[in-house]
């Protein structure tokens, strides 16, 4: 049996990076575009929307093109979120003996 006080150091520090994880992902930032840059959208660590930018020349479009090329710029951000995300996550748990189980995700 694994001596406790190095199971419990070991679970400290996991603890330590995962916080420091989430910490780095809250400050990400991913901006995703649409219509070949007409309409970005900034999103932050978990899913935020910070940020909107919609070319002046679409204004004079109908009002539905726009909306889809929100709505396109926005998923475009979420996945890149997810992807540096899913890069921090890697990163912290790095070194743990495999990291977490095969499959498993963290609620964030």
């Amino acid at each position: 049996m694994k001596d406790i006080g190095k199971i419990m150091q070991q679970a400290q520090a996991m603890q330590k990076q995962m916080a420091e994880a989430q910490e780095k992902i809250e400050a990400t930032e991913a901006t995703g575009v649409a219509g070949a840059g007409l309409v970005s959208v900034t999103l932050k660590g978990k899913g935020e929307l910070v940020g909107l930018n919609i070319d002046p020349s679409l204004m004079s479009d109908e009002a539905e093109i726009v909306e889809d090329l929100i709505k396109a710029a926005h998923s475009d951000a979420r996945r890149k979120l997810d992807e540096a995300m899913e890069e921090a996550m890697k990163e912290a748990t790095k070194g743990l003996g495999g990291g977490l189980m095969p499959g498993f995700k963290m609620p964030f």
